[in-house]
């Protein structure tokens, strides 16, 4: 990866524009972050699309939990058929079974179904039983583009060892720094080699208020240095 990449989640036109407006690189498109986030309707990515040109990365989530049950998967995959004809540049999804090892079988379907734009694996990684072997699991699949992870359930603040570890395991191209991420944190995570960074509540009031492209410019300056 040449330079930063800087994500940040929209959840309308006007953060999307703000985003690009600040610097962003790419949008992680989302709705109800009451609810961690969920699948945005195609009409919030169709409008995206025509007025901001930034990539978006699209959720694929029903409920704030991971698990994925047939349905769910056959849901979800209908809703990316739509929202590839949207606009949707890519994905995010990624689930854990009852034993909360990494749904092969979920997650292997919706590679399928958005196929062949690429995905990433979203923040269930972090809260896997074993997250060694859930980024054994994850890290080798078809058309992955990142996979979003703050190293610890809790965010960034305490997951700093295992990103560390991580990017020493030579998975520091794909690591997509978020969660609780803070400006503190950049300097130390740019130190190990990571260079993809993603926020949301950093560069808003709150999740009531619109994205402010003015920080979204500081992170962008932030995420650059050396």
């Amino acid at each position: 990866m040449t330079g930063s990449l800087l994500e940040v989640i929209a959840l309308n036109v006007r953060d999307a524009v703000a985003a690009e407006q600040g610097g962003a690189d790419r949008l992680e498109v989302v709705a109800d972050m009451a609810a961690d986030g969920l699948t945005p309707s195609p009409e919030t990515v169709a409008a995206i699309a025509a007025e901001c040109p930034l990539p978006q990365m699209v959720m694929l989530r029903c409920d704030a939990n991971f698990a994925a049950d047939p349905d769910v998967v056959e849901r979800l995959s209908r809703d990316a058929k739509a929202l590839k004809q949207a606009g949707a540049a890519g994905f995010v999804f990624g689930f854990l079974d009852g034993a909360g090892v990494v749904d092969l079988t979920a997650t292997e379907a919706l590679i399928h179904a958005v196929s062949p734009l690429p995905w990433t694996f979203h923040r269930a990684v972090d809260h896997a039983a074993d997250v060694q072997a859930a980024w054994r699991a994850v890290r080798l699949l078809p058309n992955l583009a990142t996979v979003l992870t703050s190293g610890a359930p809790t965010g960034v603040g305490d997951g700093l060892p295992v990103l560390k570890a991580r990017a020493d395991a030579g998975d520091g191209s794909i690591v997509l720094a978020g969660g609780g991420l803070r400006p503190a944190h950049v300097p130390a995570l740019l130190d190990y080699g990571i260079r993809a960074f993603h926020v949301g509540s950093a560069v808003r009031s709150s999740w009531s208020d619109p994205v402010e492209w003015r920080l979204v410019r500081q992170w962008r300056a932030l995420v650059e240095r050396d």
